[in-house]
């Protein structure tokens, strides 16, 4: 059914209650997600074991398989979002994600768990583009930064619930050891934890159904047609360019965490990997879930004191403070300093996770929004699981030639990319402020 219902921008905004109520229901789903997500992070020894594949297979299984289905979904999803019900289109993608991370449980090849993963892509696609519109439909500009930033906070407090969890749950089935369960028959422990995992998340699916859907603001009398889509980003490509490049390229201090940072705890420095979980996960729940929020308050203060460019500023901020506890958390062979340093580095990595998506609000027509968000995860996904996830396991199994050399990967992907994210958002910063006051 289509839902262009639209609005004045004059009218009335919806009432607060409405509007943090689905951004709560929204941020228990982006919590959902990331869970769903990253477990497989933390489960790479046990599956490198148990089906004998290579850190580079790995690699694909965390960047490829999920990220590039996640990200070319993207496009016809945030199509339909510009056009029907983003409450409708979020539902049935946590169902389908839920399911998919069981299906993980029951695959025993890396092609089968590579069919699971592109499951699990396909269904996240729907929830970022769809959401990033509904939330600016609920609250003025001026509140935009801290609702995103709510919202995309539930991202690491599931990173963080992931690695908790994740690391607690994988001690107690490692010691159950093989269990029989019905209809299933015989699971791996790191199969169980894939549906223990996933299943959960049928409920949050229908929970959903209870957000209501917000009447579009400043819509055109008449539909706009994809090509429009393009023509706008072709007139503003150097801003979307410099958006796109930067911010992706800005994700990878914290996808290497995801996906990597437990493999190199327990091969570097001996932990196991319930100590690994234990350990990152407090770190990511607390400092990235508050560093997303300080993040959003700090653009949003920068908004108001008239600096347009507020969401780019703060890119940039985070990368040039990130890189320096990146590059020697990876490199020291101190447990207890890496994990030291990994406390500033998730924070100051995490402040522009919510900037992204708010800049992209700012700069871009209502019916517009969903799909260049989608052309936006399409660019990030692309780059940060080819140079993320599968870049490190690549440079490791190809150029280091060693897997104990996982950190140095780790810590040269980051500091090459860092610079050049805070580069690219500079670069950007004149194009972004006269695209908001163009739309203004």
């Amino acid at each position: 059914m289509s839902n262009l219902e639209s609005t004045s921008d004059t009218a009335p905004w919806p009432r607060p209650a409405v509007g943090w109520y689905a951004v709560f229901v929204l941020l228990i789903a982006y919590l959902f997600s990331f869970i769903d997500r990253i477990i497989l992070g933390f489960l790479v020894v046990p599956i490198k074991a148990d089906l004998g594949v290579s850190d580079t297979a790995m690699g694909l299984l965390l960047g490829v398989a999920f990220s590039i289905f996640y990200a070319l979904m993207g496009l016809p999803i945030g199509w339909l979002a510009d056009r029907f019900s983003r409450r409708g289109i979020i539902a049935w993608g946590v169902f389908l994600w839920s399911l998919a991370t069981a299906a993980c449980g029951l695959a025993s090849s890396f092609f089968q768990l590579f069919v699971a993963r592109i499951g699990v892509g396909v269904g996240e696609a729907t929830l970022s583009p769809s959401a990033y519109s509904m939330i600016a439909d609920y609250f003025p500009k001026e509140k935009l930064g801290r609702a995103l930033g709510v919202f995309m906070s539930g991202a690491f407090f599931g990173a963080g619930l992931a690695f908790l969890v994740g690391g607690a749950a994988l001690g107690i089935v490692l010691q159950m050891g093989n269990v029989e369960l019905p209809i299933v028959g015989v699971v791996k422990p790191w199969q169980l934890a894939f549906i223990i995992v996933g299943l959960p998340g049928v409920l949050v699916a229908a929970w959903m159904m209870t957000v209501r859907e917000p009447a579009r603001r400043g819509l055109s009398e008449k539909p706009i047609a994809t090509a429009e889509v393009f023509r706008f980003m072709r007139a503003k490509r150097r801003l979307f360019s410099a958006h796109f490049i930067g911010f992706s390229l800005l994700s990878l201090v914290l996808v290497v965490v995801f996906t990597w940072a437990p493999t190199m705890f327990v091969r570097v420095h001996g932990f196991t990997q319930s100590e690994v979980g234990y350990k990152l996960g407090l770190i990511l729940f607390f400092l990235s879930s508050s560093g997303v929020f300080a993040g959003g308050w700090l653009a949003d203060y920068w908004q108001r004191a008239g600096h347009i460019d507020a969401p780019l500023r703060v890119g940039i901020f985070s990368a040039l403070a990130s890189v320096p506890f990146a590059i020697v958390a990876n490199l020291t062979s101190n447990a207890d300093l890496a994990i030291a340093l990994y406390c500033p580095m998730i924070f100051f990595g995490s402040l522009a996770i919510a900037c992204a998506p708010t800049a992209i609000q700012l700069a871009t027509p209502n019916q517009l929004r969903a799909q260049v968000s989608a052309v936006y995860m399409l660019a990030l996904n692309i780059i940060s699981a080819l140079i993320g996830p599968t870049g490190v396991g690549l440079v490791t199994d190809y150029v280091f030639k060693d897997e104990m050399a996982v950190g140095a990967s780790m810590a040269l992907v980051v500091g090459i990319c860092m610079p050049l994210a805070a580069l690219s958002l500079w670069l950007g910063r004149a194009a972004f402020c006269d695209a908001v006051e163009q739309r203004e």
